[in-house]
């Protein structure tokens, strides 16, 4: 069974930046669009930025500008690189995979993303 690891969350001040990478282990990583999505407390999960396994992408309005999703798909690793990082991100983000031949979703633990002066 596919599983997806987080890892890169932290501390961090405001205007700072973060790389966030989920790595994909136990099959094949091309089938997989993935996204990242974030809960706030309190709020609901919203999607921040998605890629196809083509590459192309998609990000909330509030990511445009500041977050790049990226993926290699030699290393099963997808990335958010996030700059200008501001207090309302945030959030425990988390990885999403959506297999495109079973529709089936996968998703990671979770990484807690903390901006704060």
């Amino acid at each position: 069974q596919v599983q997806f690891v987080e890892s890169g969350g932290g501390l961090v001040q405001p205007g700072g930046s973060l790389r966030l990478s989920c790595t994909a282990s136990g099959s094949i990583f091309s089938i997989y669009a993935m996204g990242w999505y974030r809960q706030a407390p309190g709020k609901q999960r919203e999607l921040v930025a998605a890629i196809t396994n083509s590459g192309r992408t998609n990000y909330v309005d509030s990511a445009k500008g500041r977050f790049t999703i990226s993926r290699d798909n030699a290393k099963n690793t997808v990335y958010l690189q996030m700059n200008s990082l501001k207090p309302e991100d945030t959030a425990v983000y988390y990885c999403n995979a959506h297999n495109i031949i079973n529709l089936r979703d996968s998703w990671g633990q979770g990484t807690q993303v903390t901006v704060s002066s």
